[in-house]
């Protein structure tokens, strides 16, 4: 598992952020990910004084990501040569470090000829201050096209991308590229925006997401009849399994082909810890199938030419 850090500096303080990331280094993790525009800038802040004292900057997988808008002003934000740089001193600055070992694009970006975003992606590397270089919530050919775009210097390692039983788009034509090009995947969301833990079944928790103004669009996208389905078919299975239906639905979209590791936030370390206990499961075969089965999605023509 990766840790995912969006709500750190805002829902979630230092002191829980620092309970967190020691939890997961003692549990054997290593990658933890946050972005320039978590808290605008406050997650970055807080990892970066997490690091050193707490917990030792060479036993992290540091990971962060540019593109978003943060500021006004010519360089605040978007994938130009610029904006990149001007983004990734000001991470560095943020997190304490003098290097991040994965940078990733956040998003890509119309307005910019790609070889200008590449080659900024190059001088990171070339620099010192990039160990590797990543993208996130790349459409299958934006990914073909970054891919065979990267010079030796800069190849893109990984691929940040909504990943879970409830959202399995990127099965048509990013997981066929990021295999094609030995791309990794980082699937984001993993347990489809938290509906996938059961909590929804008969209502909205109150101390939940879907209870939080802010969050609640974000977690209605996954409550549709489809996804009822789905919930009960990873309820049942962990019935079965006598486990969790948030293991189940880690261990799924762990196990899935490409799949480096899925990217977990929690809101307190007990939530984290139910996620870690994922890294003990095998879904047996059957299981696995019929999961497969009830989330599948259409995949046809061009993707799966000829049949």
């Amino acid at each position: 598992m990766a840790l995912g850090t969006m709500t750190w500096g805002g829902d979630t303080d230092a002191e829980e952020a620092a309970s967190q990331l020691v939890a997961f280094v003692d549990a054997g993790g290593t990658l933890v990910d946050t972005a320039d525009i978590y808290g605008e800038g406050e997650s970055e802040r807080v990892l970066g004084s997490l690091l050193g004292d707490l917990v030792p900057r060479d036993d992290v997988v540091l990971a962060t990501k540019a593109v978003a808008k943060r500021t006004d002003g010519p360089f605040g934000g978007g994938a130009s040569r610029g904006a990149l740089l001007t983004a990734l001193d000001g991470s560095l600055k943020r997190l304490g470090t003098d290097h991040i070992d994965l940078w990733q694009l956040h998003a890509w970006d119309d307005c910019v000829p790609l070889a200008e975003t590449l080659s900024a992606l190059e001088y990171a590397v070339t620099s010192g201050k990039v160990r590797y270089v990543g993208v996130s919530n790349y459409a299958g050919w934006q990914l073909a096209t970054a891919a065979t775009g990267t010079s030796a210097l800069a190849p893109i390692v990984s691929t940040q991308v909504e990943y879970s039983l409830l959202e399995r788009g990127v099965d048509r034509e990013v997981v066929p590229a990021a295999a094609h090009h030995g791309i990794g995947l980082l699937p984001w969301a993993p347990l489809g925006r938290g509906v996938l833990t059961g909590k929804y079944r008969t209502g909205t928790p109150a101390d939940s997401r879907g209870a939080n103004s802010a969050y609640a669009g974000y977690v209605e996208h996954h409550r549709t009849d489809r996804a009822a389905r789905i919930v009960q078919a990873v309820a049942t299975a962990a019935d079965g399994l006598g486990t969790s239906p948030l293991a189940v639905a880690l261990a799924w979209v762990r196990d899935r082909p490409g799949v480096v590791a899925p990217v977990v936030g929690a809101r307190d370390t007990g939530q984290l810890t139910g996620s870690l206990t994922a890294e003990g499961i095998t879904l047996p075969p059957a299981i696995r199938s019929a999961l497969d089965d009830v989330s599948a999605i259409e995949v046809g023509y061009p993707e799966r030419w000829p049949r």
